[in-house]
């Protein structure tokens, strides 16, 4: 099996112009607000002088009602009006992330703290020199940029990972959406349950930038793609010469994920001697890399994946028990496409309008037989056949999409069959869950069991005994 292909970076996000920095001044000595306006003019600063802090406050309104707030603020602490600790409230209250410098007369500690706590970015004392001011003012706006930045690229990685990049209005996921906002801001484990394409990474992702960790890494790896002794290493890292080849120290991906959080893709298919390593992990929350003798301690949420029934497995000694137990505090399946039709051309939609935005051009239209044939097709691939598909059809279709743009596979394949226990009427559904329920009684509530006695895959009566727990 190859190695899971790896998300697409990100763009970095655009160069915002830089343009002179804006600096509102604070300053009730004439003398002195004449010379710092004048001497800061000169190392490239747009300066906004104020003779005291009441000004300076109308003068910040107005710049952030204008759409443009300055990007530093230099103030004196004692000032008529409206002192230096007044303004640092009032315009923190309207900007928090504004960095403010104080400059003042009174070198006293408790001025001195009092600023900083109110969240001043730092504390100049009079005389001060003038290359300290400009540095430390460049190094004000350097925060200020820096954290716009930062800001403007969380958003990005949140519009490509985060519960927005999920599209879909049916019950099933909405469900999913539900459980994301309440389970991401823990630090719970959670395994993520569905077949292969349906977004269960999509899902970890916006687990992790919905939490309080979303500013530290998120690491993935897929347990089915490599070798027991790679896979013991990627994860736990190595020491050097620990095996042949191991000619350098490797940390691990637990190391790397400290304080982040770490995604085990078809954690089912990990072997026996790597679950009982990951299990010690979990429960001692250190890690021994391999040749090593020294423990170290790591702090990372664990997202596990799995298309496998893992409880089954756990109960037929396929899988560590414990480990499941550890793994599955919390479960959450994401449903197949195949039992959310109505979100296809939804998720279709979505593509075509982020294939527009990278080739540039127009996006497509979808004809009503396009539309149709999305909702009927069983989509064994889920979501990622899905999109393949719609790349497909605009590579090769017009500016309104037909079905033949699909290929001759999907566009002659059988529609597909109504899900057992989908869109039955309401009485006949009640019916369905009595049965089951006196088959898993009669069972002793082996599932497994009443599974092969109702006919159908213990997965099918996994969800819907999930679904009915919700209601």
């Amino acid at each position: 099996m190859s190695p899971k292909r790896q998300p697409q970076e990100l763009p970095p996000p655009e160069e915002p112009q830089r343009s002179a920095p804006r600096l509102l001044l604070a300053e009730d000595d004439a003398a002195l607000r004449g010379i710092v306006s004048g001497l800061l003019g000169d190392a490239g600063f747009q300066v906004l002088a104020c003779e005291d802090g009441a000004e300076a406050l109308e003068r910040f309104e107005a710049e952030l009602e204008a759409g443009h707030p300055p990007d530093a603020l230099l103030a004196d602490i004692n000032m008529p009006r409206m002192d230096g600790l007044e303004l640092i409230e009032r315009v923190r209250a309207l900007d928090p992330e504004l960095p403010v410098v104080f400059v003042t007369a009174y070198s006293s500690v408790d001025s001195a703290v009092a600023a900083l706590r109110k969240g001043a970015f730092d504390y100049l004392t009079k005389p001060f020199r003038n290359d300290q001011l400009v540095r430390t003012l460049e190094n004000a706006v350097r925060q200020r940029r820096l954290s716009a930045e930062n800001s403007h690229l969380r958003q990005a990685v949140r519009q490509t990972y985060g519960q927005e990049a999920m599209v879909g209005r049916s019950p099933g996921l909405e469900g999913v959406f539900r459980l994301i906002e309440k389970v991401a801001p823990t630090s719970a484990s959670v395994l993520i349950r569905g077949e292969t394409g349906t977004g269960k990474e999509l899902v970890a992702r916006a687990l992790h930038f919905g939490s309080a960790r979303a500013a530290r890494p998120f690491l993935s790896v897929n347990c089915a793609a490599l070798p027991e002794g790679l896979l013991e290493s990627e994860l736990f890292g190595h020491e050097q010469g620990a095996f042949t080849g191991a000619v350098k120290r490797s940390q691990g991906l637990f190391r790397a994920a400290d304080g982040g959080t770490l995604f085990l893709d078809e954690i089912g298919e990990m072997v026996p001697a790597v679950q009982a390593k990951l299990l010690r992990v979990l429960e001692a929350r250190e890690v021994r890399p391999v040749g090593g003798t020294q423990a170290i301690p790591v702090d990372v949420r664990i997202l596990a994946a799995t298309h496998q029934d893992l409880f089954t497995a756990s109960q037929e000694g396929r899988f560590r028990e414990d480990l499941f137990y550890r793994l599955a505090v919390i479960e959450l399946e994401v449903p197949p496409l195949r039992e959310r039709p109505g979100d296809a051309p939804l998720l279709a939609r979505h593509f075509l309008s982020k294939l527009a935005a990278e080739r540039g051009e127009a996006e497509r239209r979808m004809s009503p037989a396009f539309v149709e044939r999305l909702q009927s097709y069983a989509w064994p691939g889920n979501v990622r056949e899905l999109q393949n598909a719609i790349e497909r059809a605009v590579t090769v279709g017009g500016e309104t999409l037909e079905v033949a743009d699909l290929g001759r596979r999907l566009a002659e394949a059988p529609a597909r069959a109504v899900a057992a226990g989908e869109e039955l009427p309401d009485a006949l559904a009640e019916l369905e869950r009595i049965h089951i329920q006196r088959i898993l009684t009669r069972v002793g509530g082996d599932r497994k069991q009443a599974a092969a006695l109702l006919e159908i895959d213990v997965s099918t009566l996994y969800r819907k005994l999930k679904r009915w727990e919700g209601e």
